[in-house]
């Protein structure tokens, strides 16, 4: 399993998941909200995924990565260029992650944020828990 944890709520992450399944061109990637039953679920056996929504999360195995390496191992099952920037996690969370918390606190002020998460596409709604 390789499982994208998102804000469903936040403008931003809905853009952000969009262009993944436009680029995850093999499919590999799937996605459950922070917010959802099957993000509670992994809590128990994933204690590092965090309970505040404003970190992206990546979970393949039993392996857990937040925040910036999320995004950069996320980008590792991309197709070339975006592959490349999964390099970047040879440098240190403390790094990478000022930039990825710039972003996450301005988030719902310029992409805004939703009621409610926003449902899949038929095509593409397998991919999605709960």
């Amino acid at each position: 399993m390789r499982l994208v944890l998102y804000d469903g709520t936040c403008g931003l992450c809905d853009k952000a998941v969009q262009w993944l399944l436009d680029h995850d061109v093999e499919g590999v990637l799937q996605y459950a909200p922070l917010q959802g039953e099957t993000t509670a679920g992994l809590r128990g056996s994933h204690p590092a995924i965090p309970s505040d929504m404003d970190t992206m999360v990546f979970i393949e195995g039993d392996r857990v990565w937040v925040r910036s390496h999320a995004i950069l191992t996320i980008c590792s099952y991309l197709p070339t260029p975006w592959r490349w920037l999964g390099g970047l996690r040879i440098f240190p969370a403390w790094l990478t992650d000022p930039a990825y918390r710039l972003v996450s606190s301005t988030r719902y002020s310029v992409w805004g944020r939703a009621d409610v998460c926003r449902l899949p596409e038929p095509e593409v709604a397998a991919r999605f828990l709960p």
